[in-house]
Formats: C-alpha cells, sequence, structure tokens
C-alpha cells in the first residue's frame, strides 16, 4: 500500500513539476514577446538592447568581455557590432588583437533615453504581485536555480 501511495505521489508531483515548467515557459514567452515589441520603439532587437545596456554601463569594454557577459558566439557579437556600428551607436577601437568597444554620443543618446524606459517597463511586468509576493518569487526562482545548477552534470 506505502508503495502504490509513493508511485501517486511521484505521478502528482511530476505532474506539478510540468504544470510549473509550462508556466514559467508561458510567462516568459509573453514577456520576450512584449519586450520586443517595446524595444521596437526605439528600432532595437533585443540582443542590441543587451550590447547597450552593457556597453553603456562599462563605458567601454572589450569585445571578449563582452561575449562572456552575454552568452553568445564570437561571430554573433561581431554581427551585432557591425550592425550598431553602421547605425551610429556604438565604435570599435582595435589595440593590437584586442578590440574595445564604446557608445558614440549618438549611441549615448540611444541609452539615456531607452534604458530608463525600458527598465520601468520590464518591473511593470510584476506589478500583479506586492512587494512581499515578489521578493517570494525572486527567492524561489533562486532556489530552483540553485538546484538545477547543483545536478547539472559536469
Amino acid at each position: 500500500m506505502g508503495s502504490e501511495r509513493d508511485t501517486n505521489n511521484s505521478k502528482k508531483n511530476k505532474r506539478l513539476g510540468l504544470m510549473i515548467w509550462f508556466r514559467l515557459s508561458r510567462v516568459y514567452n509573453h514577456s520576450i514577446r512584449r519586450n520586443n515589441e517595446h524595444l521596437r520603439e526605439w528600432g532595437l532587437t533585443s540582443a542590441q538592447f543587451d550590447i547597450l545596456i552593457q556597453v553603456g554601463i562599462h563605458n567601454e569594454i572589450t569585445q571578449k568581455e563582452l561575449g562572456e557577459k552575454l552568452f553568445v558566439t564570437k561571430g554573433n557579437i561581431t554581427q551585432l557590432l557591425v550592425k550598431m556600428e553602421k547605425l551610429g551607436w556604438v565604435q570599435r577601437k582595435q589595440d593590437w588583437k584586442t578590440k574595445t568597444i564604446s557608445l558614440t554620443d549618438q549611441g549615448q543618446k540611444l541609452y539615456d533615453e531607452v534604458v530608463p524606459d525600458q527598465e520601468d517597463f520590464q518591473a511593470s511586468q510584476f506589478c500583479g504581485l506586492d512587494p512581499t509576493e515578489q521578493m517570494q518569487l525572486i527567492d524561489l526562482l533562486k532556489k530552483v536555480q540553485k538546484h538545477m545548477e547543483s545536478t547539472e552534470e559536469n
């Protein structure tokens, strides 16, 4: 009898875990769609916004450091930077093997305009939760992430 109950509990836990995963996936996908629509107001993609943020925060950053922060391939970063350079948002300087990226005046103006608005937009997506619930969500997601990282195969 105990083993049958354990099996039923295991199935319920599995189903509950799947329901959580699907809900997180739906929330994430909906958030990304809304985020992309919002960034289109400035003609930006999410990837370009990520670069704008990183370069703006650091004032000047090497292409290698940028790649490490964004978790994208060297080729993808190069392609994005070439386009952003053509749009007049960033400039790259080559010093022997090191490429450094910084914002142009136009890029800094875009950063100053977009970042506060985008931060407000992203934060507003959680206004359905009170501050205590928002902290609980952060804590729960950290717990899930910690568990996932501890069970990863090396």
